[in-house]
């Protein structure tokens, strides 16, 4: 006897309802955090930007002056920080294209009134 259908995690309905998912997840993730949960879980997070170049030099001669690193270590060092803030400012980019799309799509769903007030309510949240 041959078993004509998939494997249930293999059926296009199950991958696709579990994508929905995922992305639903995601977008209410980002906003959440976006609207100032981040800020709640994390205080002080933010006194750390890495947009900051100062705040990378200084954390960069912290670094240096309280780990005791080497000339060599210190310029690893520096490197490696460097990548990081390339790919998370990439990473920052993304999330903000998706917090865009998000906001897009609830004000799609609002009608005047209620786009209005809810850019007060953006506006108001903790950044």
């Amino acid at each position: 006897m041959q078993v004509s259908e998939r494997a249930s995690w293999q059926n296009p309905k199950v991958l696709t309802t579990l994508l929905l998912v995922f992305v639903a997840g995601a977008f209410s993730g980002a906003l959440s955090m976006r609207l100032g949960l981040h800020d709640r879980l994390h205080p002080g997070a933010a006194s750390t930007s890495w947009k900051d170049p100062n705040a990378f030099k200084v954390f960069l001669d912290r670094c240096y002056r309280d780990l005791n690193l080497t000339p060599q270590q210190a310029a690893d060092m520096k490197l490696i920080l460097d990548d990081y803030k390339s790919y998370y400012q990439g990473v920052q980019d993304q999330l903000d294209d998706l917090r865009a799309t998000g906001k897009s799509k609830i004000m799609q769903i609002l009608d005047a009134k209620q786009r209005e007030k809810f850019e007060r309510m953006l506006a108001e949240a903790p950044k």
